[in-house]
């Protein structure tokens, strides 16, 4: 079995006892993968050996009851923590309250030494847990798909140190001083003391920094502001394509309606045109039908033979009929006498007597009164 070291931030409430003990509530290892020097772990061929820790290990019972009552030291001592050295080393002891929590293990612990109190008090404030595990060099990738070298297995607290805060360079070991103990993650970045929160990104507890949480949200503000843009664009584009659908449909009907226009007769309509020109001007010599439609000239034609009150009120059909009626009556001019035209405006005199039409049908109606 191999010993670790892993840094743990205090993270919890920090108070005194009633006897002046400093009761602190820490995080004291967590799931997923560690980076860790070749030549520390066994692989000096490998400049860095990814070490995954699963959940299943983590948060085993062996796991979880290797955390409690194990002894607080100030640094890590030169070599496990025994009962042959307890007393020399020990400044206090964690609890028994041990619990998982999302990716963490929280362990309460107790300081009782004075002058460790009054380090921690100055600015010794990360904690270092020392284990021991096996490796198993078994590669893989976890759920997530983040690849790994190893695997620990088997995970068995021993102490957990009371360590100052990074030393200075971005590859900083926790307990490079703590000869003989252990190995301990390779550090991206200079070693600060930061407050770190859980957060769920893409379904999964994830330990992220203030900043890095509000980096993460600003991004996620910004996707949910894009698929919102591409949404209303969808909905400008359905209404495009709507409009070109009902543009489509009337070029398709107006297309049918000129193909029919295209298969009429042109001849037949060029000689139906011919014949009635032909008759106006047996009705009416001098009327100019240019520009005029059909029933243009047919209403040309019954107003100048009639005059206006002929067909004043009167349905195309009425006026196709009067015209019909004077082409074969033969052309007559306005000054001849027109018995026909007389009896359709009612009010003019008939065969040369002054009476009206009304006046001459009631002498007709009434000529068997005279009889002898």
């Amino acid at each position: 079995m191999r010993k670790f070291v892993d840094a743990i931030t205090i993270s919890g409430t920090r108070k005194r006892a009633e006897d002046g003990a400093l009761i602190v509530d820490a995080r004291a290892a967590r799931t997923g993968i560690q980076n860790y020097a070749g030549w520390e772990v066994g692989k000096p061929e490998m400049s860095v050996v990814r070490v995954f820790r699963p959940a299943d290990e983590v948060f085993s019972s062996d796991t979880l009851m290797s955390f409690a009552h194990r002894p607080v030291t100030n640094d890590h001592p030169t070599e496990p923590v025994t009962a042959d050295n307890w007393k020399q080393v020990a400044v206090g002891q964690t609890a028994d309250e041990v619990t998982a929590q999302d990716i963490y293990v929280r362990v309460p612990l107790m300081v009782s030494d004075g002058a460790a109190i009054s380090d921690v008090e100055a600015g010794k404030r990360e904690l270092s847990a020392g284990y021991s595990c096996d490796l198993d060099f078994t590669a893989g990738k976890t759920q997530r798909g983040e690849a790994y070298d190893a695997v620990q297995r088997n995970i068995r607290i021993n102490h957990i140190a009371i360590v100052q805060a990074g030393r200075a360079g971005k590859e900083v070991r926790i307990g490079d001083s703590a000869t003989g103990w252990g190995v301990a993650p390779i550090q991206t970045q200079d070693r600060k003391t930061m407050t770190t929160k859980i957060m769920t990104f893409d379904g999964l507890p994830i330990e992220v920094t203030d900043q890095a949480e509000a980096v993460i949200n600003r991004q996620n503000k910004t996707i949910s502001d894009h698929l919102a843009t591409i949404g209303d664009r969808d909905t400008t584009i359905a209404t495009h394509v709507a409009t070109i659908a009902d543009r489509d449909k009337t070029i398709g009907e107006l297309t049918v309606q000129l193909q029919a226009a295209q298969a009429i007769d042109v001849d037949t309509l060029v000689a139906a045109r011919t014949t009635l020109v032909a008759d106006a001007h047996k009705v009416v010599p001098d009327l100019e039908v240019k520009g005029l439609s059909d029933h243009a000239v047919r209403l040309a034609v019954v107003t100048k033979r009639l005059g206006d009150a002929a067909v004043t009120g009167k349905s195309e059909a009425v006026v196709e009929g009067m015209f019909t009626a004077l082409v074969s009556g033969g052309a007559k001019t306005n000054d001849a006498a027109d018995p026909f035209r007389d009896a359709m405006l009612g009010d003019r005199t008939n065969d040369n007597t002054n009476d009206s039409q009304t006046a001459y049908e009631k002498r007709t109606a009434d000529a068997w009164k005279n009889a002898k």
